[in-house]
């Protein structure tokens, strides 16, 4: 089973990038998917969430407006579009999976964790 988060770079702030997490290995179409993030020193924080079929999700309050979450199960594929991004944004995301659409904003609790893909935003 494998998570692969990939698409960060560095970008200037305002700008916008779109974070793929490809899943193999799994039934992805079975997986609520969520996207978190971690500074250095901090702790791993929530970003975004999606249900199974894509039709629920969920943002942390500072994403809101910001972020879009989405998936194409036919792809194995969950994407975060990040648009306005600010130097604050700056870390490193990480794709995680659990099986239920609930207790997703503490990292605990899910089954399978990509790698993480940076995020440089510069002012």
């Amino acid at each position: 089973v494998q998570l692969q988060a990939f698409g960060g770079g560095m970008v200037q702030a305002g700008a916008s990038l779109r974070l793929s997490c490809a899943a193999s290995g799994l039934s992805f179409s079975s997986y609520a998917v969520s996207w978190f993030r971690q500074a250095p020193g901090k702790e791993r924080q929530f970003v975004a969430i999606i249900s199974v079929s894509g039709g629920t999700t969920d943002y942390a309050d500072s994403m809101k407006g910001r972020f879009t979450i989405s998936r194409d199960n036919a792809k194995n594929t969950v994407y975060l579009q990040m648009n306005s991004l600010k130097p604050e944004d700056t870390t490193v995301y990480y794709c995680a999976a659990k099986l239920y659409y609930w207790d997703y904003v503490r990292q605990g609790g899910y089954e399978y964790w990509g790698q993480g893909t940076l995020v440089t935003v510069s002012s």
